[in-house]
């Protein structure tokens, strides 16, 4: 069930990916916004993930050692994502004048 949901929604990412490109935005501090924005959803995204692989370990979907893989895998991947937001934001804090 995992494995279908995290499939569905990488294709719906690589579906998706040519409809979120912009070629220049007009502004850099809402390119950042929006950047932003989309990090947050991609955090949020694997919160859920983590949670629902909670849940199966908890129901019995899922063996322990299923559980270990995935859950080091998923909040590895979510720790990826809040680096993504911190940088973000540095960048945001620099380019910013005092």
């Amino acid at each position: 069930m995992v494995l279908a949901l995290i499939l569905l929604l990488a294709v719906a990412a690589f579906v998706m990916a040519p409809l979120r490109h912009r070629p220049e935005p007009p502004d850099p501090g809402q390119a950042r916004e929006s950047q932003l924005a989309e990090l947050e959803a991609q955090k949020e995204a694997k919160y859920r993930e983590i949670r629902d692989t909670e849940l199966d370990r908890a129901t019995g979907k899922l063996s322990d050692d299923e559980f270990t893989r995935q859950d080091a895998e998923l909040r590895n991947d979510a720790l990826e994502i809040l680096d993504q937001i911190d940088r973000t934001r540095k960048r945001d804090d620099k380019s910013e004048p005092v």
